[in-house]
């Protein structure tokens, strides 16, 4: 049997990086997926959003799994009611709902002394107060289905670790971190575990454009992406610069499956050693 077979989970940033991944993987192993992103550009986000298309591509990239069924909508995590028609909609169609995975998030690039309020109230608003939606959209729906589940939160290295340049990130990230351990002791009583993962770089458009090129290199007008590659590397202690998304949804599976029916609370890393170097 599929590990999460007859098993249904609420997916947020699915159209594409790592969201994508997490469907994908998901429905592999028998969820059926209800997927949300926005599809837009978000002001002060300096690198171009996901489409409808891409969303409409992770469904099609589902649907060949033979897996699970998927259903998808355009949402933004910002809008708690546009989540919760989105979670009733899919408990409506899929009958419960068991597995919520906070994915969606932004990243932009500025010393803190320079940010102006719209970057930082931007930041907050989708990787911290987004988060906070999502659960308050979707654990409602895995308590009343009264199955237990698994609540994961995607945080980042800079969830555990500070780094310059990106502080309204690391601030936003440390942030799911405290959320997810005040989580994990709310719904113990529910049978609901909650996780969070800690990914280094991962190779998606958040981390692969002209922008971060920049923050790696600031010593080149226009770097590109071989030249950043060296720094990206630098960090690791494994001799990779970066992870792939479905890396991620290795460790996400882990997490939501009984192979970890006694995990909860725990921050994963999934960082090519670079907390450790």
């Amino acid at each position: 049997m599929r590990r999460v077979e007859g098993k249904v989970a609420f997916v947020t940033g699915a159209a594409r990086g790592q969201g994508r991944a997490h469907c994908v993987k998901l429905a592999s192993e028998g969820a059926d997926v209800i997927a949300v992103d926005i599809c837009a550009d978000v002001d002060t986000v300096p690198y171009p959003g996901a489409t409808p298309e891409d969303l409409e591509q992770t469904v099609r990239l589902v649907e060949e799994t033979g897996g699970g069924k998927i259903a998808a909508s355009q949402v933004d995590v910002r809008d708690l009611k546009a989540l919760q028609a989105a979670v009733s909609a899919g408990v409506d169609r899929f009958g419960r709902l068991d597995i919520v995975v906070a994915n969606a998030g932004i990243s932009t690039f500025n010393e803190m002394i320079d940010l102006d309020e719209a970057q930082w109230q931007t930041m907050i608003d989708v990787n911290l107060t987004g988060v906070w939606k999502t659960i308050r959209a979707a654990v409602p729906a895995v308590i009343d289905a009264g199955n237990g589940g698994s609540v994961v939160l995607i945080s980042s290295t800079a969830g555990l670790k500070a780094f310059r340049a990106i502080g309204h990130y690391v601030a936003s990230k440390h942030g799911v971190l405290g959320l997810m351990r005040t989580l994990a002791i709310e719904l113990a009583a529910h049978d609901i575990r909650v996780n969070s993962i800690h990914p280094a770089n991962v190779e998606t458009d958040m981390i692969t454009n002209r922008y971060c090129y920049q923050l790696f290199r600031p010593d080149l007008e226009a770097p590109t992406a071989a030249d950043a590659y060296p720094a990206y590397l630098g960090l690791n202690l494994l001799q990779e610069p970066w992870a792939q998304p479905a890396d991620i949804s290795e460790a996400l599976m882990f997490l939501v499956s009984d192979e970890a029916r006694y995990m909860t609370g725990v921050p994963l890393p999934v960082d090519l050693g670079l907390l450790t170097k």
